[in-house]
C-alpha cells in the first residue's frame, strides 16, 4: 500500500507564477498536497521596504496569482510577520513535511532565509531551496583568481557560458490539502495608495502573470528585430517594459531567454543580421541584470555605500530645493524633465532617461546618489535592490564598471539625439508642445518671438534652467579633484 505523501508548503517571495516555478514544481514533484503561502515579512525587505509604486504592484501580481490558484481549486494564503514563525505555524497547522521556496539575492532576505532554515531545522522540517530567477546564480561565478567580477565584460564572457538550460517547466499537478489554513485579506494590507494617485499606473501596467506573458508576445512580435537600433529612442516603444514582471517573478528568466532563442528568424539575410544584432543586444542587457544581482551578492553593503571607497569623501550638496525640482521634472531641461514626469506618472522610465537624468542629479547638481536611489525606490515599478544599486553607483562613478565621474551628459545634446523630433518632451512636457523641433530642447536659448509663438512663458509656463551646464561641469571635476586629493591625503 502506497502512503501519501504530506503536504509542502511553498513560500512565494519574488516568484509569483505559476509556470516554471521551482519551488512549485518541486513540490508537485512530491506528490502530496501543496499549500502556497506568500509573507508579508519587514525582516526579509530589511532597511528597503517597497516603495510606493511596489506595492501597487504587489497587491495587483497577488490578486492575479490568488485568482489563477482559485481557477485550479487552490487558494494563496496571505500571512504577515517573521518568515521563520509564520512558517512554523503554518506547519503546525497543515502537518507539513517540507516547505520549498525559491532563493533571493538581497542582503536581508538571504538572512530571513538563513532564519528560516534554522527554525525549520529544529522543527524536523525538510527544506526545498530552489533558485532563484536568474539564468546563473550569484555568488557561483569569480575569476580566476577566486574573485568577484567587477567589471562586466569578462563576467559577461563567464556567464555566457554557464547558459546551459533545460527548457522551462509546465505547471505543476495540483492537489489541494484537505483543509485550508486561515488567510488574511489582501484589502487589508494597505498595499493601495490613498490617496489615489495611481491612474497612470493602471492606465500603462498589468501587473500578473497573464500580463507577462503578454507583455513577451508584445514584444517578441513587434520589437525585438528591431530592439538594437530603437531601444535608445526614447519617443519609440523600442524596448521589452518586462523589467517589473522579471523582478515580481511572473514570468521567469528563462522563460524569456528561451522565448528569444526559438522565435523565428525570417527574412531576407540583411534582415535576419539585424534580429540577430538585437537579439544578442537584449540577451546583454539580461546578462546586466545578473551583473547587478552578481555585485550585490558579493558586496552588499553598497546600497549605501560605494564600492569605491574614496567616493566616501566626495564633497556632495545638500540642496532640498533642486533635489525637489528634480523630483518634480522642474529643472529647465526640457529631457530631464520629461523622464521624471513619465517616472511619476507610469512608475517607469525610459533605460536612456535613466542615465540622464541620474547623471543630471549627481553631477549638475552635485545630490547624493543616494537621494536618487531613494527616490526611484519609491516610484518605480521595477525598483530591484541589484538594479537600482548597480545604475545608480554606475552613473555616480563610484561603482563596480562605472562610468568615470568625468563623463557628464549634456542632457541638451542627449535629447537632440535620443528624441530629435522632440515627441518624447512633447509627451511629457506639453508646455514646450508648441516649440520648434530646433528649440525643444533649449527652450531657453529661443527667441523671444519663437517663445511668444508657442506660448510659452519661461519662469511662468516652464523654470528656466537650475544650473547652467558648462558651470555645474567645471563644479563636478573641480570637486572630483577635491575628491582625489582628500583620498591621497594631500588635502586642498
Amino acid at each position: 500500500m502506497q502512503v501519501a505523501a504530506s503536504a509542502t508548503i511553498v513560500w512565494l517571495q519574488r516568484e509569483l507564477r505559476l509556470a516554471d516555478q521551482p519551488a512549485l514544481a518541486a513540490a508537485g514533484r512530491r506528490g502530496g498536497p501543496i499549500v502556497p503561502v506568500y509573507i508579508d515579512c519587514p525582516r526579509c525587505e530589511g532597511d528597503w521596504p517597497l516603495g510606493g509604486a511596489s506595492r501597487w504592484w504587489l497587491y495587483g501580481s497577488l490578486h492575479a496569482l490568488d485568482q489563477r490558484l482559485r481557477q485550479r481549486g487552490m487558494r494563496l494564503i496571505l500571512r504577515r510577520g517573521p518568515a521563520a514563525e509564520v512558517l512554523a505555524e503554518l506547519v503546525r497547522q497543515t502537518g507539513a513535511s517540507h516547505v520549498a521556496w525559491c532563493r533571493r539575492g538581497e542582503p536581508a532576505a538571504r538572512a530571513c532565509e538563513q532564519a528560516v532554515l534554522g527554525r525549520l531545522a529544529e522543527l524536523g522540517v525538510r527544506p526545498i531551496v530552489c533558485a532563484g530567477n536568474w539564468l546563473v546564480e550569484p555568488g557561483t561565478l569569480t575569476t580566476p583568481q577566486g574573485q568577484p567580477y567587477r567589471v562586466f565584460t569578462p563576467f559577461y564572457k563567464v556567464w555566457q557560458g554557464r547558459l546551459a538550460l533545460d527548457p522551462p517547466e509546465a505547471e505543476p499537478k495540483w492537489i489541494p490539502p484537505a483543509a485550508w489554513p486561515d488567510s488574511q485579506r489582501l484589502e487589508d494590507w494597505r498595499l493601495l495608495p490613498r490617496p489615489d494617485w495611481a491612474g497612470g499606473l493602471r492606465e500603462t501596467w498589468t501587473p500578473g502573470e497573464a500580463g507577462a506573458q503578454k507583455r513577451l508576445e508584445a514584444f517578441l512580435a513587434r520589437r525585438v528585430d528591431h530592439y538594437a537600433q530603437g531601444r535608445d529612442l526614447l519617443a519609440e516603444d523600442g524596448t521589452s517594459r518586462l523589467s517589473p514582471h522579471l523582478h515580481f517573478g511572473e514570468i521567469s528568466v528563462r522563460q524569456v531567454w528561451h522565448a528569444l532563442a526559438s522565435w523565428p528568424n525570417a527574412g531576407p539575410p540583411k534582415v535576419r543580421q539585424a534580429a540577430a544584432r538585437s537579439r544578442e543586444a537584449f540577451g546583454r542587457q539580461l546578462a546586466w541584470r545578473e551583473f547587478a544581482a552578481h555585485l550585490l551578492w558579493w558586496f552588499p553593503q553598497t546600497d549605501r555605500q560605494p564600492l569605491q571607497a574614496a567616493f566616501a569623501q566626495f564633497p556632495w550638496h545638500d540642496d532640498p530645493e533642486a533635489l525637489a525640482a528634480w523630483q518634480r521634472g522642474r529643472t529647465g531641461y526640457p529631457l530631464v524633465d520629461a523622464a521624471m514626469r513619465q517616472l511619476w506618472r507610469t512608475g517607469w522610465m525610459h533605460n536612456r532617461g535613466r542615465m540622464v537624468v541620474g547623471s543630471f542629479l549627481v553631477k549638475h547638481l552635485r545630490i547624493h546618489w543616494r537621494a536618487g536611489a531613494q527616490w526611484f525606490w519609491d516610484t518605480l515599478v521595477d525598483a530591484d535592490l541589484a538594479n537600482n544599486t548597480l545604475g545608480w553607483q554606475w552613473v555616480a562613478g563610484c561603482g563596480a564598471d562605472a562610468a568615470p565621474y568625468f563623463r557628464i551628459f549634456n542632457p541638451v545634446r542627449q535629447g537632440e539625439k535620443f528624441d530629435p523630433q522632440g515627441a518624447y518632451v512633447r509627451r511629457w512636457v506639453p508646455e514646450l508642445a508648441g516649440l520648434p523641433d530646433r528649440w525643444i530642447h533649449r527652450p531657453g536659448e529661443a527667441p523671444p518671438e519663437v517663445l511668444q509663438a508657442a506660448g510659452v512663458r519661461l519662469g511662468v509656463d516652464y523654470p528656466r534652467p537650475i544650473v547652467e551646464h558648462a558651470s555645474a561641469r567645471r563644479e563636478a571635476l573641480a570637486a572630483l579633484s577635491r575628491m582625489r586629493r582628500a583620498a591621497a591625503g594631500l588635502g586642498d
